[in-house]
């Protein structure tokens, strides 16, 4: 084998291993946009060319009021380089024709080599638009423009090379420069660049399918957490809001550069397993029966309907008894005695009534839910002892037993059954997520939700986790939760509260060794709460 020989499968041999390289490199890169950097990036160094764009074919939309006309195909402009001319990139879409070499290429799927622009033959199926280089002083010399072939056979791009050139490192800033240094696009660089172009098509066409997938489970995801909480109005936007904290407060994190969270590193995976925990951690409110879930007062309002309808019948059964007193004591007594003692008859309907009333007006008051655990009830039993006379004639407590158990709460609205069920949505979460195949880099979303009512000194639940066994994702989560719920409109057991207040509350749990005050701190320092109704960057 010849020297010549030699140097030539040496080029060859380092020209396939650089495709490969490529082609890996490629593979690999799942955002379109540093894909297209990188193909553009990598074509013009094989072929040693000076300048490039690339073009990307959109998706036609017909038009809902013609159906029958077909809509005209464009192409979006996507990204050029050059390394002789500094000129700021346009966005731009033409169409799909012969108007430019690269609509021509789009709209046949051939290449076309350019030795000369400035030299087309008049019967070319296409034109070249000089705009750009008598806007700039550029001279455009050689062009090569590639289709981007997906193996379907469907043109998705096109990838268009500009001044092949003998030296590399040449600036081509004048036409001597042009003269000197720019070449014709040889076969072989030709084929280099079919191979390149191959890859790339199947690169983007993997990262548009790629982000189709992304965009139709982040629609499923928003679709769920507006199906779940259409469930219970009251905390519309509560999980949206979550998680635009708790995103917030990770950004936070990672920015730190001194302190515990220094050494705190999330990536984009990180971030979007985060953000999709934080969306979805009250899933499985779904297994939670309706009326516990937006049950506001302490009675269910059906309950409360009922007492209010016992104490219409003993009101009307103490005006009745009424009645009969002044109808025996007429009877008895005559017309004039009556008469004589008919206000001390209404005295006694009046208090008897007016203590109906304020029996009633009693337990309207300890229906209503606390916050903190408060409340004084020791009226009921008493209330409770009263009767009435049911339309059967028989006595009715005006109060039963249950009902006195659950007026008596001193805290919130649900009995302890009802807290249970309510707290049960924690499993049912883990459950629910546990069944969706998530994908390796997202896999952890189970995990990190189920945790998002633990505290710290194992009071919280499902599972009374301690510090160690709680991620700190999830510690992230449980801040943001709390602060939303404390500060959010109001609920019905509750009045939100001012910023300042909710983060005294936090605070004060941080105290008690619930909450991370690492994390706390932070949430305070970065101020995170003012990015409470932003959303996060879609990770």
């Amino acid at each position: 084998m010849t020297t010549d020989e030699t140097a030539a499968l040496d080029d060859l041999t380092s020209q396939l291993e650089e495709l490969n390289r490529v082609g890996a490199a490629l593979s690999a890169e799942r955002n379109t946009s540093r894909l297209l950097e990188l193909v553009l990036t990598k074509a013009r160094e094989i072929t040693r060319s000076d300048a490039g764009s690339l073009y990307i074919v959109e998706q036609a939309d017909a038009s809902a009021d013609d159906d029958l006309a077909e809509p005209a195909r464009r192409m979006r402009f996507m990204i050029a380089q050059n390394d002789s001319v500094d000129l700021p990139f346009r966005d731009a879409s033409i169409a799909v024709s012969d108007r430019s070499i690269a609509g021509y290429v789009a709209e046949s799927g051939e290449t076309v080599t350019i030795d000369d622009a400035y030299a087309i033959p008049a019967d070319a199926p296409y034109v070249f638009n000089r705009s750009f280089d008598e806007e700039t002083g550029y001279r455009t010399r050689s062009v090569l423009a590639k289709p981007l072939r997906t193996p379907k056979g469907q043109i998705i791009g096109v990838l268009q090379l500009i001044n092949a050139k003998t030296d590399r490192s040449a600036r081509l800033d004048s036409e001597a420069a042009v003269a000197a240094h720019v070449t014709v696009y040889s076969t072989s660089l030709d084929a280099l660049a079919t191979s390149l172009a191959a890859q790339a098509a199947i690169a983007l066409e993997n990262s548009q399918l790629w982000t189709e997938i992304h965009q139709l489970f982040e629609g499923f995801v928003r679709a769920s957490v507006i199906a779940i909480e259409s469930r219970d109005p009251i905390t519309s936007g509560h999980s949206f809001r979550v998680a635009n904290l708790t995103v917030a407060l990770a950004e936070a994190a990672d920015r730190a550069d001194a302190g515990p969270m220094a050494r705190v590193q999330f990536t984009r995976e990180d971030m979007r397993t985060l953000r999709y925990a934080s969306l979805l951690h009250d899933f499985g409110k779904v297994g939670v029966r309706e009326d516990i879930l937006i049950k506001a007062k302490k009675l269910y309002p059906a309950q409360l309907d009922q007492i209010r309808d016992r104490f219409k019948l003993a009101r009307r059964s103490r005006e009745l008894a009424s009645m009969q007193s002044r109808l025996e004591h007429l009877l008895v007594h005559g017309r004039d005695a009556y008469l004589a003692r008919a206000p001390e008859f209404d005295a006694d309907l009046r208090e008897a009534t007016a203590h109906l009333d304020t029996d009633l007006a009693a337990i309207e008051r300890a229906n209503q839910p606390s916050v903190v655990a408060d409340g004084t009830f020791e009226r009921l039993p008493a209330i409770a002892a009263l009767t009435y006379t049911d339309v059967d004639g028989s006595l009715q407590p005006l109060l039963h037993a249950e009902e006195v158990r659950l007026l008596s709460l001193r805290k919130g609205s649900l009995s302890d059954d009802e807290r249970r069920e309510i707290e049960s949505h924690v499993v049912h979460t883990y459950r629910f997520l546990s069944q969706i195949p998530w994908t390796r880099e997202i896999r952890r979303i189970p995990a990190i939700a189920v945790g998002h009512h633990e505290k710290l000194n194992g009071t919280g639940y499902p599972y009374k986790l301690a510090a160690p066994d709680i991620p700190l994702q999830t510690r992230m989560m449980t801040i943001s939760d709390i602060f939303d719920a404390l500060s959010a409109v109001d609920r019905p057991y509750k009045k939100a509260v001012p910023i300042e207040r909710a983060l005294d509350i936090l605070k004060d749990a941080v105290t008690d060794g619930e909450l991370d005050p690492v994390v706390f701190s932070l949430f305070v320092e970065a101020r995170v709460f003012d990015r409470w109704m932003v959303e996060p960057h879609p990770y």
